[in-house]
């Protein structure tokens, strides 16, 4: 029985130190500089702020890992009540990988950018990109909410079930890639609207 069991915890062990090195070699990202955050639990919701560049990925368990000497830059990595906080004014990116079981919504601003590792399986998700920050994401999932506002761009692949987009005229949204069943688009042009809010009050 404690044989079967060193096997199994060998085999997990080779299987994520394989991923690890899989998603370094193919983001052209230096493993050996990379920190990871252990006090971090239920992620359902990230937040991006700055000169962030995250990768996000399915797993049975939560971790963030920092591809960066982060503590010795202007960033911040911090985890509260389900939301994991990203932030970096820094003039080269900070890159982190999260890998989380129940993320729900993701919401960047900046120039912060997201991109998926692998197939994102979601049940029901959300997606804000303000400002200039930008996604590129394959999805796998039932429900899913994208709102691309300002200049900010996104690349939406894979196939969803129900889908809502909400963009800007100012924003970029490619969705050629992309297989969905139900699916609502929704333009909007934020100066319009507050030329007509001005005519109204005189």
């Amino acid at each position: 029985m404690k044989t079967q069991f060193l096997t199994i915890a060998t085999i997990v062990t080779l299987a994520v130190g394989t991923v690890t090195t899989a998603f370094a070699t193919d983001n052209n990202i230096n493993n050996e500089n990379s920190t990871t955050l252990t006090n971090v639990s239920k992620i359902n919701k990230i937040e991006l702020h700055g000169n962030v560049e995250l990768y996000v990925s399915d797993g049975s368990a939560d971790q963030v890992k920092v591809y960066n000497k982060y503590y010795a830059e202007n960033a911040l990595v911090q985890s509260q009540n389900g939301v994991l906080r990203i932030s970096s004014y820094a003039d080269q990116k900070l890159v982190v990988w999260v890998t989380a079981n129940d993320l729900r919504s993701i919401t960047a601003y900046d120039n912060a950018s997201v991109k998926s590792f692998g197939d994102l399986s979601k049940i029901d998700l959300n997606v804000t990109l303000n400002n200039n920050a930008t996604a590129d994401l394959k999805l796998d999932a039932f429900k899913a909410s994208i709102n691309v506002n300002d200049r900010a761009k996104a690349n939406i692949s894979g196939v969803v079930n129900e889908y809502d987009l909400k963009h800007d005229q100012s924003a970029t949204v490619n969705q050629t890639n992309l297989v969905a069943g139900n699916a609502n688009k929704t333009i909007t042009n934020k100066f319009v609207k507050a030329n007509d809010a001005e005519l109204a009050v005189l």
